[in-house]
């Protein structure tokens, strides 16, 4: 059985999933991690209330 199409909403953010090759580390330094953390929070958009 074919996969159904996956649902996208403009505005509503999908999962972010950060994952290595073969389970290995993604980020090496911290600075890594915080520069990467701080991209995506510039990406996203604010929440609609």
């Amino acid at each position: 059985m074919p996969k159904r199409p996956r649902i996208t909403l403009p505005g509503i953010p999908l999962h972010l999933i950060q994952r290595g090759n073969n389970r290995q580390a993604c980020f090496f330094a911290d600075e890594d991690y915080f520069w990467t953390v701080a991209l995506t929070g510039k990406l996203t958009l604010p929440p609609l209330h």
